[in-house]
């Protein structure tokens, strides 16, 4: 019976089959959204995740003043760290490495070509730490690090813009006013998690930055890698006492430099993008809702049509039963269909984003599941009204329908 009620609704379905096709576009656009959106959110949360486990699982930022990890605020008068403070974080056991950082955007020139850049001031540490990989050249030594020798390292982005495709080892640029001889270059890595592009940089010596081009011997943030198997609880609170006894803050006072851990700063942005995500899906859902009041309109215009139809199949012995049954089986098709074509195109539009986005594609099988099972529950939802309409159709009256 259930087969047999199958076909008619298919056939029912297929005698109008683009007023069927336009009735499920809301079943299909509310799954495709919710599918994409979802699963564009658990390839950036993944990303994320990956990015920051990219530069270490234990690498924690030391920064001046209780302020966030966005531009330093001008109203924050803490003082800035200094290389002695650099020095000290070192010496502790929990450290691996500590790395100051000096940013200047500055124009760099190389004959005829010039381009905007950061320029940034750090170790040789930097390498390891952030975990680049030079492309030619070399890094720089230690004496080049302690006199401040103008070397630098281009980005690939740099590099692209002022040497197209030579290399430019053994070259001299102008930054500024300051000439410095590119002693090599690094391999491109991308845009980071926040977009920035990674690759538009030039590192130099960071006694050349603070005496050259900043005039300053402040250090504006200080990256420190902490040593294998020490937890990052243990490394801030060793980080913490330090710095409290250098800045010589007295017990019950408050800190005048944060320490932040890029784990829960991962936590936290993939926390926002999962409530986003969830906010667009809940809004894409409505469209599902929509959809089915759509289904609903077409039965009911279905059951007006072909009232004649279900009055002779209760005059030769149908029941109402079967005839609910007939026309709940054909709203619930409509929206199945909608169902796994927007699954399909959800799917497409999501790894149409990751490839333009550069992230993972992850979909999700729940997700796909619940999507494809919430617009059988509309069918069967908005379906119901019109089937009991015509079940309850008097034969004797449909029969004089015309």
């Amino acid at each position: 019976m259930l087969t047999e009620t199958l076909r008619l609704a298919v056939q029912a379905i297929r005698r109008n089959l683009m007023r069927s096709l336009l009735t499920v576009l809301g079943v299909v656009i509310g799954v495709a959204a919710v599918i994409a959106m979802v699963t564009v959110g658990q390839g950036s949360s993944a990303q994320v995740t990956a990015e920051v486990e990219s530069l270490g699982s234990n690498l924690v930022i030391l920064r001046p003043g209780k302020q966030s990890m966005g531009p330093p605020s001008a109203r924050d008068s803490a003082p800035a760290f200094r290389l002695a403070d650099v020095a000290a974080l070192q010496g502790l056991s929990s450290v691996a490495y500590a790395v100051p950082i000096v940013s200047s955007t500055q124009t760099v020139i190389f004959g005829n070509a010039n381009v905007t850049t950061t320029i940034t001031g750090t170790s040789v540490d930097y390498l390891a730490l952030g975990g680049w990989t030079l492309q030619h050249g070399r890094a720089f030594t230690d004496s080049e690090d302690r006199a401040g020798t103008p070397a630098c390292l281009l980005g690939e982005t740099v590099r692209a813009a002022l040497f197209g495709q030579s290399d430019p080892t053994g070259d001299t640029i102008r930054v500024k006013s300051l000439s410095c001889t590119v002693i090599g270059t690094l391999a491109p890595k991308g845009a980071s998690t926040m977009g920035q592009d990674q690759d538009d940089t030039v590192l130099m010596p960071v006694r050349a930055v603070q005496r050259r081009l900043a005039g300053s011997a402040e250090v504006a943030s200080v990256s420190i890698g902490l040593k294998s198997g020490v937890s990052t609880t243990r490394g801030i609170r060793d980080i913490t006492a330090l710095m409290s006894e250098r800045r010589r803050i007295a017990l019950g006072q408050e800190d005048d430099f944060s320490v932040f851990d890029l784990k829960q700063i991962a936590t936290a942005l993939s926390g926002v993008s999962a409530v986003l995500t969830g906010l667009l899906s809940a809004v894409a859902a409505v469209s599902l809702l929509v959809g089915g009041i759509g289904i609903m309109n077409i039965m009911l215009v279905s059951v007006t049509e072909r009232t004649r139809e279900i009055g002779i199949r209760l005059s030769v012995g149908a029941t109402a039963a079967q005839v609910l049954l007939q026309f709940l089986v054909e709203a619930v098709v409509l929206s199945l269909a909608g169902g796994l074509l927007g699954i399909l195109l959800g799917l497409g539009l999501a790894a149409l984003a990751a490839g333009i986005m550069g992230i993972p594609f992850l979909p999700s099988l729940p997700v796909i599941a619940l999507a494809f099972a919430f617009s059988a529950v509309v069918g069967v939802i908005f379906g119901y009204f019109p089937a009991r309409r015509a079940a309850r159709l008097d034969p004797i009256e449909a029969l004089r329908h015309q």
